[in-house]
């Protein structure tokens, strides 16, 4: 296999379907561009169905998998990462079906994965209050019915416009519509319940006995 330089796999004008049709002709090293370009999109997509680490990186290593197989199937009439979302979601509800038969899935249960957060500025308040105010929001969405919570995903998260989400979830563009508009009611009331925690906000012992101990050291 040919190795492809950094600014080969990094270079963003090279055409999705120019890409396809060259590892069609045999250069098959090629869909790692397709893959370092969608990572992030399919990894939200997938999380939108699952929150096990292991499991989303285990769909979606099947998902390329199933989508390099069928590379030929690739028509161009959709975005090729409409095309790819596509397989993703479809190998996500195949793995919910197969969970649900066996009744071992408990879609109740939300827990967030360790991941790498944003680097802020150096200010350490501002960096806990950045990363706690990232982990409620996750948390909120990660409450999300799932039918609700991969458009929210899609819409709010990726950008993606109404009309590609509908043809990614084989929904009409009012369905998705809805469907937002209902999921944006939940996470408010989500956001508004944790918010409104009578201990947030609390001035806890620790802080209490700081400034005890500063205000008498300084009168």
């Amino acid at each position: 296999m040919r190795e492809l330089s950094l600014k080969t796999v990094e270079n963003p004008h090279i055409e999705d379907g120019k890409i396809v049709n060259r590892i069609l002709s045999g250069e098959k090293e090629l869909f790692e561009i397709l893959i370092r370009r969608y990572n992030q999109v399919l990894y939200r997509t997938v999380r939108s169905y699952f929150t096990d680490e292991a499991e989303i990186e285990d769909i979606m290593q099947n998902t390329y998998l199933k989508a390099y197989s069928k590379l030929h199937q690739f028509r161009g009439e959709a975005a090729f990462s409409t095309w790819l979302i596509r397989i993703g979601i479809n190998e996500a509800l195949l793995r919910l079906r197969a969970r649900k038969n066996q009744k071992e899935v408990n879609l109740s249960v939300y827990e967030l994965p360790e991941k790498e957060f944003v680097d802020y500025p150096d200010n350490p308040e501002t960096k806990v209050i950045n990363m706690e105010t990232q982990y409620i929001i996750e948390k909120s969405i990660d409450k999300l019915p799932e039918k609700y919570r991969v458009i929210y995903v899609l819409k709010e998260v990726e950008g993606m416009d109404n009309e590609a989400i509908a043809d990614c979830l084989n929904l009409s563009s009012s369905n998705v519509k809805v469907r937002l508009h209902r999921a944006k009611n939940m996470l408010k009331e989500t956001l508004y319940n944790i918010t409104s925690d009578k201990r947030v906000f609390e001035f806890g012992n620790n802080r209490c006995d700081h400034i005890v101990e500063y205000v008498m050291k300084h009168i």
